[in-house]
């Protein structure tokens, strides 16, 4: 299983940029799909994350900016980013959480993360 994430780039404050997320392998179900961020010196946190059954979570800080959404079927999550500030510079990840695959000796659910794409947001 991979995650690819793309869409990251520069941008002026109060622009927008989205960024999109792929899983690959073969993938029988993704419980969350979820979009997080780490800015340098400080820990990774959760921007955003969305379940297969559409129970949205977002860090107070981006609610009303921030929106994800997923295709089930198609393993994908985005994270469409507007009105963006200096502070939401940071590298974002995104994460599979609750993902099954299929394995020889049977099915293993486990949670994998991205390669990172970075988001710098200029004042």
């Amino acid at each position: 299983v991979q995650l690819q994430a793309s869409g990251g780039g520069l941008v002026q404050a109060g622009g927008s940029l989205r960024l999109s997320c792929a899983a690959s392998g073969v993938i029988l179900s993704i419980h969350t799909m979820a979009w997080h961020r780490q800015a340098p010196g400080k820990q990774r946190e959760l921007v955003a994350a969305l379940t297969s059954g559409g129970r949205v979570n977002y860090a107070d800080s981006e609610k009303g900016r921030f929106t994800i959404s997923r295709d089930n079927a198609k393993n994908t999550v985005d994270l469409q980013m507007n009105s963006l500030k200096p502070e939401d510079t940071a590298v974002y990840y995104c994460h599979a959480d609750g993902l099954t695959t299929t394995q020889p000796m049977g099915l293993l659910v486990d949670d994998y993360w991205g390669q990172g794409t970075q988001v710098t947001v200029s004042s």
